[in-house]
Protein backbone atom coordinates (compact mmCIF):
# COMPACT_ATOMS: atom_id res chain seq x y z
CA UNK A 1 0.00 0.00 0.00
CA UNK A 2 1.60 3.17 -1.16
CA UNK A 3 1.85 6.58 0.73
CA UNK A 4 0.61 9.11 -0.37
CA UNK A 5 1.54 13.19 0.55
CA UNK A 6 -1.33 15.48 0.60
CA UNK A 7 -1.20 19.90 1.52
CA UNK A 8 -4.31 20.67 3.10
CA UNK A 9 -4.48 24.70 3.01
CA UNK A 10 -4.79 25.99 6.60
CA UNK A 11 -2.93 22.95 8.06
CA UNK A 12 -0.19 21.82 5.97
CA UNK A 13 1.26 18.87 4.80
CA UNK A 14 -0.06 15.39 6.06
CA UNK A 15 0.57 11.57 4.80
CA UNK A 16 -1.92 9.04 4.40
CA UNK A 17 -1.67 5.19 3.06
CA UNK A 18 -3.96 4.29 0.76
CA UNK A 19 -4.92 1.44 -1.47
CA UNK A 20 -3.88 1.92 -5.81
CA UNK A 21 -7.95 1.58 -5.76
CA UNK A 22 -8.37 4.98 -4.04
CA UNK A 23 -5.40 6.91 -5.36
CA UNK A 24 -7.71 9.49 -7.06
CA UNK A 25 -10.11 9.52 -4.38
CA UNK A 26 -10.55 12.58 -2.39
CA UNK A 27 -8.90 12.82 1.08
CA UNK A 28 -9.54 14.64 3.67
CA UNK A 29 -7.13 16.63 6.08
CA UNK A 30 -7.14 14.50 9.80
CA UNK A 31 -6.98 18.13 12.13
CA UNK A 32 -9.75 19.76 9.92
CA UNK A 33 -11.48 17.33 7.72
CA UNK A 34 -11.15 19.99 4.12
CA UNK A 35 -10.76 18.06 1.05
CA UNK A 36 -6.69 18.34 0.22
CA UNK A 37 -4.79 18.22 -2.81
CA UNK A 38 -2.60 15.76 -3.57
CA UNK A 39 1.23 16.61 -3.78
CA UNK A 40 3.49 14.62 -6.13
CA UNK A 41 7.15 13.80 -4.97
CA UNK A 42 10.27 11.97 -5.60
CA UNK A 43 10.02 8.24 -4.40
CA UNK A 44 12.21 7.03 -1.74
CA UNK A 45 12.62 10.42 0.54
CA UNK A 46 11.61 11.26 3.26
CA UNK A 47 8.00 12.54 2.91
CA UNK A 48 7.04 15.99 3.91
CA UNK A 49 6.20 15.44 7.13
CA UNK A 50 8.76 13.86 8.53
CA UNK A 51 11.06 16.42 6.41
CA UNK A 52 9.32 18.85 8.34
CA UNK A 53 10.04 17.32 11.55
CA UNK A 54 13.68 17.45 11.52
CA UNK A 55 14.19 20.47 12.77
CA UNK A 56 17.98 20.17 13.55
CA UNK A 57 19.83 17.41 11.92
CA UNK A 58 23.14 18.04 13.89
CA UNK A 59 23.38 15.77 16.64
CA UNK A 60 23.42 17.01 20.47
CA UNK A 61 26.57 17.30 22.35
CA UNK A 62 25.60 15.44 25.49
CA UNK A 63 27.59 16.31 28.76
CA UNK A 64 27.49 14.78 32.41
CA UNK A 65 27.45 16.48 35.30
CA UNK A 66 29.81 13.34 37.09
CA UNK A 67 32.07 11.16 35.77
CA UNK A 68 30.69 7.43 36.19
CA UNK A 69 32.67 5.27 38.88
CA UNK A 70 35.08 2.53 37.72
CA UNK A 71 33.16 -0.68 39.25
CA UNK A 72 34.99 -2.47 42.75
CA UNK A 73 35.77 -5.43 41.47
CA UNK A 74 34.79 -8.84 44.35
CA UNK A 75 37.29 -11.22 45.16
CA UNK A 76 36.43 -14.74 46.02
CA UNK A 77 38.31 -16.75 48.60
CA UNK A 78 36.93 -20.06 47.38
CA UNK A 79 39.08 -21.91 44.54
CA UNK A 80 35.05 -21.39 42.62
CA UNK A 81 33.36 -19.06 42.72
CA UNK A 82 30.44 -20.40 40.33
CA UNK A 83 29.58 -22.77 42.67
CA UNK A 84 27.02 -22.52 45.95
CA UNK A 85 28.40 -23.25 48.87
CA UNK A 86 26.21 -25.69 51.29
Amino acid sequence: MPLYEFRCDPCGIFDQWRTLAEFDAPAYCPTCRQPAKRIFSPPAVLSGSLRLKQANPEPQLVKRDQEPQTPRVKSHTGGRPWMIGH
